[in-house]
C-alpha cells in the first residue's frame, strides 16, 4: 500500500489499515485520526505534523518514524517500536504507550500528560 492509496482510503470512509506496509511513507500532514494501523509497519515514516488522534497504533513498527508536532492524543501505542522515533514537541496526552519500546527516541517538549507508560522501555 502507498501512501497515496491509504489517503484515498481514508478519504473515503475506510479506517482499518491494520498490517499495512507502509516504509518509509511521506504522511506529512496526514489526518488518521481514528485510523486502525495496529501491527502496520511504518518505519521511518515521516509523520510530521500529523494527525493521529485517537489512532489505534498498538503493536506497530514505528521505529525511526518522524513523529514531530504530531497529534497523538488519546492513541493507543501498546507495544509499539517507537525505538529512534523523532517525537519532539508530539502531543501524546492522553495516550496509551504501555510497554513501548522508546529507546533513543527524541522526547524533548513531548506533551505526554495523562499519557499511560507502564511498561515502557527506555526510560
Amino acid at each position: 500500500m502507498t501512501a497515496q492509496e491509504l489517503l484515498a482510503a481514508y478519504a473515503k470512509g475506510e479506517r482499518n489499515f491494520s498490517g499495512a506496509d507502509l516504509y518509509r511513507a511521506n504522511l506529512k500532514g496526514a489526518n488518521l485520526s481514528g485510523a486502525n494501523l495496529s501491527g502496520a509497519h511504518l518505519t521511518e515514516a515521516n509523520f510530521f505534523f500529523a494527525n493521529l488522534g485517537g489512532a489505534d497504533l498498538s503493536g506497530a513498527n514505528l521505529s525511526g518514524a518522524n513523529l514531530r508536532e504530531a497529534n497523538l492524543k488519546y492513541a493507543d501505542l501498546t507495544e509499539a517500536d517507537l525505538s529512534g522515533a523523532n517525537l519532539r514537541d508530539a502531543d501524546l496526552h492522553g495516550a496509551d504507550l504501555r510497554k513501548a519500546d522508546l529507546r533513543e527516541a527524541e522526547l524533548i517538549g513531548a506533551k505526554l500528560e495523562g499519557a499511560n507508560l507502564k511498561g515502557a522501555i527506555g526510560l
